[in-house]
């Protein structure tokens, strides 16, 4: 439990700190004075002050935030700082500041993945060595193990795993195969009726029937050189970026159960299990986590970074500003949901705990 809080408070520190940079950064770089730069929310734990803005360590590390001048309706601008003021910049430089946290987020991803990449990563073999045999499953009934190698099926040689899946489930129907297994020099013959079942995509859709054994194929370390890993890293990268959006669309839609949505207490859990799986496990978690922190301050929900784009997109095609007394009840709408939405995750996160369907 005290390592997992460990690992649950690194990371959200590491993602909440890569997210409000991006924002700090961009706002330095137009000219918006910064007062605060916090770790965390409640109770400041440590502060120091560089120049003319505040670091801040708070009690709950939850979040973040980085506050500029004139971005609060009730903040007093002097006249001398008016050029500085985040209200006062034209609606495309707001813009620029608060996609900035997001894709700092996805570019952290990026970068996360281009490390694993280039120190050393597990890949799923292509070899037709079994690496993993599930219980309960043809293959483990019929006593295939862990480092046998499939040489043929029905007097077919399958050269490579993709041929060996073709092979199972281009089967016209289930009936017994004949498995030719190489396991420590001797050949073995074994007769295994795949089972037909639910083809599920990744977000757990059924999208067909498929005949299975029941195993996974062997796992090898992997090296990429590093231009290979820069082009790896951003494919997955964009892949996983479009998941997530797609995620999110079908949870809107219905396609996908609410009970689908986690909070911090699954994250918390999810962060354990990762770290206890080795670095690429836990990194690649990492990265996963820092995609969808970007995509969700994305949305166009008021409060959230989406919602300020939103408002300057607004701006620019009306060309005047949103009016103050707008932008306090759109601000609430947008706290609404916000905890509405936490509300579900610590539900969600609370069945999954005490396993209540």
């Amino acid at each position: 439990m005290l390592i997992n809080l460990i690992y649950f408070i690194i990371v959200l520190s590491i993602l909440i700190f890569v997210h409000e940079f991006g924002h700090f950064l961009v706002a330095r770089i137009t000219g918006v004075k910064v007062l605060t730069f916090s770790l965390g929310f409640g109770k400041k734990l440590l502060t120091f002050r560089k120049g003319e803005t505040e670091y801040v360590v708070s009690a709950l590390p939850l979040g973040g935030y980085v506050k500029m001048l004139g971005e609060s309706t009730d903040d007093v601008v002097a006249e001398e700082e008016a050029s500085r003021s985040y209200s006062n910049k034209p609606p495309i430089v707001r813009t620029m500041i608060a996609f900035a946290g997001p894709f700092f987020n996805i570019l952290f991803a990026a970068v996360v993945f281009f490390v694993i990449f280039v120190t050393g990563y597990p890949a799923l073999s292509t070899t037709t060595e079994v690496g993993q045999v599930m219980p309960g499953e043809p293959a483990y009934a019929a006593g295939i193990k862990p480092g046998d190698v499939i040489a043929r099926i029905d007097g077919k040689e399958v050269r490579d795993w993709t041929d060996l899946q073709k092979t199972i489930t281009g089967s016209p129907e289930s009936r017994p195969m004949h498995f030719e297994i190489k396991r420590d020099g001797r050949t073995i013959d074994v007769w295994i009726t795949p089972r037909l079942r639910d083809e599920k995509n990744i977000f757990q859709e059924t999208v067909g029937k498929t005949r299975l054994i029941g195993v996974a194929p062997a796992t090898e370390i992997r090296k990429e050189a590093p231009a290979a890993a820069a082009s790896k890293a951003v494919a997955d990268t964009v892949r996983l970026t479009e998941l997530t959006v797609i995620g999110i669309v079908k949870l809107i839609k219905g396609s996908i159960s609410a009970k689908n949505v986690g909070g911090p207490i699954f994250i918390f859990q999810q962060m354990g299990e990762h770290a206890k799986a080795g670095k690429s496990s836990f990194l690649s978690f990492l990265a996963l986590i820092s995609i969808n922190l970007g995509v969700i301050n994305l949305l166009p929900v008021p409060i959230l970074d989406g919602g300020h784009i939103a408002f300057s997109i607004i701006e620019i095609v009306v060309r005047r500003k949103i009016p103050t007394k707008a932008l306090e009840v759109a601000q609430k709408i947008g706290l609404s949901i916000l905890v509405l939405i936490m509300a579900l995750a610590f539900f969600n996160d609370f069945m999954r705990i005490f396993h209540v369907q």
